[in-house]
């Protein structure tokens, strides 16, 4: 069967004359697009997540867009290095500046069809909908390009409820809609990247931001589908009475009206004994698309994704002196805590339990960095007092080091530059 569906997905890891053995023993496990329709929940060693289909569609919504965009784009576009762990010298590390080039080739070249951008923004996108990011490790040998990753949809990761710790016991499984437990994919903890976000004792699933907003969300879309019909006038909020009209008067009026008047831009003229009353329903103005409802769904959506209001669209509170501290929040309480989760896996999960290189780290420059003329001022105020050295300065940012004579070491600057 996963033949068949290598073969019908073109999943298959494509070699040519030029793969090294090395990559040949790097083929991926998981399947690319596991999912079309939800997921059968079988009772099991392995668990499914229990996450309701619809959580997919809302994430496709223009609000719930908007804010998983916002913290995905700006972790995607920022700055990274790979450098030596703090309390490990480069002179400890055989070959250092050989790993540290090798392991930036395999984070900017993770596999033939994604590069580091569009790997990570598939996990970022997955730990916002449903508190699940999943990545495919697999080792190749080659010193040059020691792993291979693959994005892996992590609503078809199951987790093994009995793992006992063991690097031979398997973690997780990724089982296709309707499939046997016996049929799943298992995978061992050094195989899979696993990203939870808000992390719980009593469950070994995470809670996204989506999770928490999901009931906000679907209120949301209910009010704007009345707000939208009665924009549309699709959704009467008034009625014309007539006092002591027989049967017959009022399904000939229903008629010339229907006939003669709705639609036609014509005034309607009535000739009655007693004037025609209209009945109000509502008040016929803005009020009644409960705009003021809407809003307050907006502000509960921020607050599940941790972002203020403002970048959803809500500006009327806004000024000027409270914008930037708006900014600076966002940045602190969603983007920021998001960025260092994924960094800390790709640390550990990558770096030290798939490859064992743990003498290394990955970091995003731009976590800490404040804007340019405060850092700058810092950064001389340090060197200046003998905290920090010229070389400490560059490692933050994202430079090589000076060599003793003053010249830039060009291999460490090739393995610790800017992100392409």
């Amino acid at each position: 069967m996963r033949d068949i569906w290598r073969q019908a997905t073109g999943s298959g890891r494509i070699r040519n004359a030029s793969a090294s053995a090395a990559d040949a023993e790097a083929e991926r496990k998981t399947l690319a697009l596991p999912s079309i329709l939800s997921p059968v929940q079988f009772p099991g060693r392995h668990l499914p997540k229990p996450t309701p289909v619809n959580l997919r569609r809302f994430a496709e919504t223009p609000v719930v867009r908007r804010a998983i965009n916002v913290i995905k784009d700006r972790i995607a576009s920022m700055d990274w290095q790979v450098r030596v762990r703090r309390g490990v010298g480069p002179a400890d590390v055989t070959g250092a500046v050989k790993k540290l080039t090798a392991l930036r080739r395999m984070l900017e070249e993770p596999n033939a069809v994604d590069s580091f951008r569009t790997l990570i923004e598939q996990v970022i996108e997955d730990a916002l909908t449903g508190g699940f990011g999943a990545i495919e490790m697999e080792p190749t040998g080659d010193p040059e390009r020691p792993a291979m990753l693959w994005a892996v949809d992590g609503a078809s990761i199951r987790i093994n409820a009995r793992w006992d710790g063991q690097e031979e016991t398997p973690r997780y499984a990724q089982a296709l809609p309707g499939q046997l437990e016996s049929g799943a994919v298992e995978l061992l903890d050094n195989q899979l990247m696993y990203v939870r976000m808000n992390p719980r004792s009593f469950t070994p699933f995470g809670l996204g931001p989506l999770e928490v907003a999901f009931e906000t969300v679907n209120q949301f879309l209910s009010a704007h589908r009345f707000a939208g019909k009665l924009a549309a006038n699709t959704v009467a909020q008034y009625a014309l009475w007539l006092n002591e009209a027989t049967p017959a008067q009022h399904d000939r009026l229903i008629r010339w009206w229907q006939d003669e008047i709705e639609g036609t831009g014509r005034v309607p003229l009535i000739s009655t004994e007693q004037k025609p009353e209209v009945l109000r329903f509502a008040q016929g103005t803005d009020a009644d698309m409960r705009l003021a409802w809407q809003e307050f769904l907006i502000r509960m959506v921020a607050n599940a994704f941790g972002l203020p209001p403002m970048l959803l669209g809500l500006e009327g509170d806004v000024n000027r002196s409270t914008a930037g501290e708006m900014a600076d929040e966002a940045f602190r309480g969603a983007i920021s805590p998001l960025a260092m989760l994924l960094a800390g896996h790709i640390t550990r999960d990558l770096f030290g339990k798939c490859i064992g290189w743990r003498e290394f780290e990955f970091v995003f420059n731009d976590l800490n960095a404040r804007d340019e003329e405060t850092e700058l001022a810092v950064q001389v105020q340090l060197l200046q007092a003998g905290v920090l050295t010229v070389n400490e300065v560059r490692a933050m940012r994202g430079m090589g080091p000076l060599g003793q004579n003053g010249a830039i070491q060009l291999a460490g600057e090739a393995a610790g530059g800017q992100a392409g």
